[in-house]
């Protein structure tokens, strides 16, 4: 399955509208770093940027980016890949500079090979290039990753490739006595697989109740007919496995204005009737912590929720979550527990916050820290997003299958650490 897209570009120095490069290297260019190479804008110069210039199935769609002509409505390109001559539309309003733009699909009964593709503009070549075409392949459907076992609300990739000739049907549907319900699964346009306009995907949950044990999941078309079976094996993480209790940190605290790396577990101060924010740390979360941690104290107004931290300044460490809590008005001064538990109940944890006299009047309310010092305060930190929500039918995770290190302990044996 084809997973990544290659993109080249070519830089054409024009005479009026003719072109002066017709093979050879493209001038005038530097690379990006993410295997696409990127010309340099100067005057004169027609850039083509083949988006799928490489390793393409007859049926996929190229994405074929003309810039630097001025005729707004004569840009046509041709290949042997495609049945007909392709013109290509003028960029619309909210786009800089000239442009012209188009999306064909390789001619379903293409031959594999190199072919020549062509830019035409005033009636003479602008630009050319080549595009790979690689053999068919059958349809296939993927449930997760080969050999992969999921855990109980663990989030899993769904994906049906079907490019091939006279494939129909705009959905297709998932079943699974795994699943709490049939999942539908859809082509996205504006998606990872724009390319392959018959490729089908889809999220799913499992239940967090779900047994262990290897279930089927039957793909069927859209007439109720079935399509293929995969298997999925659930197992419940276990004593000895690095996630049973995760790697946790907290809980710990910060001040509203403040940042999370400055949280305290111990010591922190807060007026009766202000707001504290609470901070949880765990390099290994059970699926769906996400959306159900939360920090219980009787110094709180109520339980408060903790949210991931999805700016840049949590980027490159293990998840962590904090949320705004509003102190009780009135409290008397005093040391307060706060409890969070995680991993279905087998973690507890509880910190002390120092509880002082009421808030004055201009207390900053429940917002949270500011975002934007959070992001002002990455550093050079690694880069990295904190949850990808779906990476090529992947399952959301990270973390080791092998016997947790000496260093894990059992629950409620240390002291709450940041």
């Amino acid at each position: 399955m084809q997973w990544t897209q290659r993109t080249r570009t070519v830089v054409a120095t024009a005479v009026g509208m003719g072109a002066l490069w017709l093979g050879g290297a493209p001038a005038a260019v530097a690379d990006d770093g993410r295997g696409s190479v990127v010309a340099d804008d100067g005057p004169g110069e027609v850039h083509l940027l083949l988006n799928g210039a490489f390793g393409n199935r007859p049926g996929e769609l190229i994405d074929i980016d003309v810039r630097g002509v001025p005729d707004r409505d004569g840009v046509t390109v041709t290949s042997p890949v495609f049945r007909h001559r392709v013109r290509l539309a003028p960029y619309g309003h909210g786009h800089d500079g000239r442009g012209h733009h188009a999306r064909p699909a390789i001619t379903m009964g293409v031959a594999p090979g190199t072919y020549p593709l062509t830019v035409h503009a005033g009636g003479r070549v602008v630009a050319e290039d080549r595009v790979e075409v690689t053999a068919p392949r059958p349809p296939e459907f993927r449930v997760s990753a080969p050999d992969d076992v999921l855990r109980p609300g663990e989030r899993l990739g769904l994906s049906f490739d079907d490019l091939r000739p006279g494939a129909t049907g705009d959905s297709f549907t998932a079943l699974s006595p795994a699943f709490r319900s049939k999942v539908r699964l859809t082509h996205d346009p504006r998606g990872r697989h724009w390319n392959n306009p018959r490729m089908f995907t889809a999220l799913v949950a499992l239940p967090l109740d779900v047994k262990d044990g290897t279930y089927k999941v039957t793909l069927t078309g859209p007439d109720g007919s079935r399509v293929q079976e995969r298997p999925l094996v659930v197992r419940a993480a276990r004593p000895g496995d690095s996630d049973y209790v995760g790697k946790v940190r907290g809980p710990a605290f910060f001040a509203t204005a403040g940042r999370p790396g400055a949280a305290r577990a111990h010591g922190h101060k807060a007026e009766a009737g202000g707001t504290v924010n609470v901070l949880w740390r765990d390099a290994s979360p059970d699926p769906g912590e996400d959306e159900r941690l939360t920090a219980t104290s009787p110094a709180f107004e109520s339980p408060v929720p903790l949210t991931r931290d999805d700016s840049k300044a949590g980027d490159g460490a293990g998840p962590r979550y904090f949320g705004p809590a509003r102190v009780r008005p009135g409290l008397q001064s005093g040391r307060y527990p706060v409890t969070v538990i995680s991993h279905h109940g087998r973690v507890k944890r509880t910190g002390h916050l120092l509880v002082t006299g009421a808030a004055p009047a201009a207390s900053a309310g429940p917002g949270g820290p500011d975002r934007a010092l959070l992001i002002a305060g990455a550093g050079a930190g690694a880069g990295g997003a904190a949850l990808a929500a779906w990476a090529g039918v992947r399952v959301l995770r990270h973390r080791s299958r092998g016997p947790e290190a000496a260093g894990t302990a059992a629950v409620g044996e240390r002291e709450p650490q940041v």
